[in-house]
């Protein structure tokens, strides 16, 4: 099959056109309300975004890698949500077929079209936290991430190691990305490294508990309540005393 410039188009075309269809102004007016930023959406609920994605992935799939990196590029060019859980699917999907140079590609996305939590979840969670499993080196620059004065980049930083810390990977790097944050003020940053520390903990659970007491003079309420979770009962009542 040759897939020429003018069919990549008509592809994009579809796409948004399909959006436009399953758009439901309910859906729309909802969307707004889990955000404190402005968001772009066409209302359409995420289980109908992901099927659109699926099905136009595997139309697109002969042309590679490459190709459906630059294809997503597009997409992220409009703002949409929609498009940008779109771009971000087709890049999970090729998962298995990730090299080391993916990770500019997947930085460059993060600094150019994440502006919200939504977005940064479902590019970090999914698509860069399947990178670093495979390429863990790469976890150096989450660190680098954890430093910026991008609340994005910084959310980015945590929640990349959602899934692997899960999975009881990278305890030590993730300890060493929530020294890095433990004072941050932003509550979607401080949200982002107690949800990493709460996933830890399922595997992790003491070293977790032993982390948070250590420091729960310094970190914010918010994150400590997210990193506890699921611990049990005591565990969280004697986490909560600040003495």
């Amino acid at each position: 099959m040759v897939y020429n410039c003018s069919m990549k188009k008509d592809t994009i075309s579809a796409i948004r056109q399909e959006l436009k269809q399953q758009a439901d102004t309910g859906t729309g007016e909802s969307v707004q309300a889990f955000f404190k930023e402005k968001v772009t959406a066409y209302g359409v609920k995420t289980a109908t975004v992901i099927k659109i994605a699926r099905k136009y992935l595997k139309e697109i799939k002969p042309l590679g890698k490459r190709e459906i990196f630059k294809l997503s590029g597009e997409l992220l060019k409009s703002d949409y949500i929609e498009e940008a859980f779109i771009a971000f699917e087709w890049a999970y999907r090729l998962r298995d077929e990730y090299e080391p140079g993916d990770f500019v590609v997947f930085e460059r996305w993060l600094k150019g079209y994440v502006n919200n939590w939504a977005k940064c979840d479902s590019l970090c969670n999914h698509t860069i936290g399947s990178f670093v499993e495979k390429y863990p080196r790469y976890i150096a620059n989450l660190k680098g991430w954890a430093g910026s004065e991008n609340r994005w980049l910084r959310r980015a930083a945590a929640v990349t190691l959602i899934v692997p810390a899960k999975r009881g990977k990278f305890l030590k790097d993730t300890f060493e990305i929530a020294d890095i944050l433990l004072q941050d003020k932003d509550d979607l940053v401080q949200k982002g490294y107690g949800w990493m520390l709460k996933e830890a903990s399922r595997m992790h659970r003491d070293e977790v508990f032993d982390y948070v007491l250590r420091n729960r003079r310094l970190i914010p309420r918010t994150a400590l309540r997210y990193a506890i979770e699921k611990m049990p009962e005591d565990s969280r009542r004697l986490a909560m005393e600040k003495n």
